[in-house]
């Protein structure tokens, strides 16, 4: 075998054995890190009020500050619900990544302690939504089937493609959640741990898409950048369930339509996706007709 063959996988060795390095140095037991027993300050918000869908709409100057704390929570909650359906997306695609792969490979055991971290993630976010009574927000039914194919048909860079895509958004959000004063412990908590232990997933995919592309052509580069642009935005456009505005009292009809029209929260997600995009255009899955559903989407 070649020296220029066998450097990559190296490459990709070397960076799966930092990254399980650091899993067993930084890592986080929710069940132990978050007080689930502590009461909700209830003058306190779900995410930073300028991470709301109606944040600067006139909607939002009408609402009371009780409607407003109680949209955040419930908005909050929405993503979180989101995040455990792609996560259980997202094991399964590593799971079927890795099969029959050998075991004493780092980035095997690296797969296999992404997906540790992924089912605690998941009954760490199951958990904080119950504790904030607002469990039970689901993707469309379209969605679900979409990702129900996505899951088993996705692969290589595609499947690692979404998964990156999945994790980066809900990691910006989730760096000013953590650091807000006006946002609940239990948010804050838990938001720490998912941007501490998805940092080393975010790597990972990165590494894997590098390598999955160097020998890509055109015709496959051209199909897995629309299949990763078609994932994110069905991603990101399930994040908020129109259930959180009912939720708060508001009238759902007048709340969706703000809420499309926010140029604001557009604005935020465009800046929130900066460094994604420009990872995707390197790696040359940012083709014409990816930004054009990227643009939709407003993440570009």
């Amino acid at each position: 075998m070649s020296t220029e063959s066998t450097a990559p996988q190296r490459g990709g060795e070397d960076v799966s054995r930092r990254l399980l390095d650091s899993a067993a140095t930084l890592s986080y037991d929710p069940a132990d890190e978050v007080d689930w027993d502590a009461p909700l300050d209830p003058d306190l918000y779900g995410l930073n009020p300028e991470w709301s869908t109606l944040f600067g709409t006139p909607l939002w100057q009408e609402m009371t500050e009780r409607q407003r704390i109680t949209l955040t929570r419930h908005e909050v909650c929405s993503i979180m619900s989101t995040g455990i359906w792609f996560e259980m997306i997202l094991q399964q695609m590593v799971l079927r990544d890795q099969y029959v792969a050998d075991p004493g490979r780092a980035d095997f055991q690296f797969a296999l302690t992404e997906i540790a971290d992924e089912c605690r993630h998941s009954i760490m976010f199951a958990r904080a939504c119950e504790k904030m009574g607002a469990s039970g927000y689901f993707p469309t039914r379209a969605s679900i089937e979409l990702g129900r194919g996505f899951k088993t048909l996705a692969a290589a860079e595609t499947a690692y493609g979404g998964i990156l895509v999945a994790e980066e958004v809900l990691d910006v959000m989730q760096r000013d959640w953590m650091r807000g004063e006006n946002v609940l412990p239990l948010v804050r908590t838990t938001s720490k741990i998912h941007v501490v232990e998805e940092s080393r997933h975010m790597k990972f995919a990165r590494q894997e898409i590098r390598e999955k592309m160097r020998d890509a052509g055109p015709v496959r580069r051209r199909t897995s950048s629309l299949a990763i642009a078609i994932a994110a935005y069905v991603i990101v456009s399930n994040m908020v369930n129109k259930g959180v505005y009912a939720a708060a009292g508001l009238d759902t009809e007048r709340a969706v339509k703000e809420a499309a029209g926010n140029t604001y929260h557009h604005a935020l997600m465009r800046s929130s996706c900066a460094h994604l995009m420009d990872f995707l255009g390197r790696a040359g899955l940012l083709t014409r007709p990816a930004m054009a559903i990227y643009q939709r989407a407003h993440m570009l």
